[in-house]
């Protein structure tokens, strides 16, 4: 759970002169033919309204100890508030927001907790992909290159970082690539020196939603908690 929590409370080593030139060059030519990071997000937050795909992720100490990869699938309908975040493997966990409420489900602890979405996401990464308020009043966005990253920072895309405004969110800050429009990778940071990464793959944006993908009614048996 405290995986989530960090999600929404979204070699770089130089061998020779001739590599060097030669990621210069590919960097220079990705930056001209693409707009930078932060104009692609703020036309995905503007323009992709609602979208589903896949995601992979996992969380490293800060001397390197990761833990297990997961796997799942996400939607959302910015419109509405809504997004559905399904990690499916090594383990089932869920975390929804039906427009009012976020509710975190953990199968194996066969607990399910509720509390206000505003209060949860507002400054969370999740917000900056998801979320339909302004993100300038909840972030400080800077586009930077890749080389100045982490070194799980794929080169062949663009980059930004974004420092929540609020001292509270829980992470320190969030890398995100993009090519094409559409975000590829994240990084958070946590206060702790934590590190999450996330690929989104197959994203499609305005994909059919159906009528039940923000729903939750939760298992007979199950602990539900709501928190203020």
């Amino acid at each position: 759970m405290q995986l989530f929590k960090r999600f929404l409370l979204v070699s770089a080593v130089v061998l020779g002169q001739l590599t060097f030139v030669g990621a210069a060059q590919a960097a220079n030519d990705l930056a001209a033919n693409q707009e930078s990071a932060s104009i692609q997000l703020r036309n995905f937050v503007k323009g992709v309204q609602k979208a589903k795909g896949r995601f992979t992720q996992q969380t490293a100490s800060p001397d390197g100890q990761a833990q297990a990869k997961q796997e799942g699938h996400f939607a959302f309908n910015r419109e509405k508030g809504q997004f559905l975040w399904q990690v499916e493997r090594p383990y089932e966990q869920l975390i929804l927001a039906d427009g009012q409420r976020l509710i975190q489900y953990d199968p194996d602890l066969s607990q399910a907790t509720e509390r206000g979405i505003e209060d949860t996401v507002g400054s969370s990464p999740a917000a900056i992909l998801f979320g339909s308020r302004r993100i300038d009043n909840a972030f400080d966005l800077q586009d930077e290159a890749a080389s100045a990253l982490h070194e799980s920072a794929d080169k062949d895309l663009l980059w930004l970082r974004a420092h929540p405004k609020d001292g509270e969110a829980g992470f320190d800050h969030v890398d995100m690539g993009f090519k094409d429009g559409m975000p590829k990778q994240l990084i958070i940071i946590d206060g702790f020196g934590q590190r999450t990464e996330i690929y989104l793959q197959e994203i499609q944006p305005d994909a059919p939603l159906p009528a039940d993908t923000f729903k939750f009614d939760p298992p007979e048996g199950v602990d539900y908690v709501r928190l203020q």
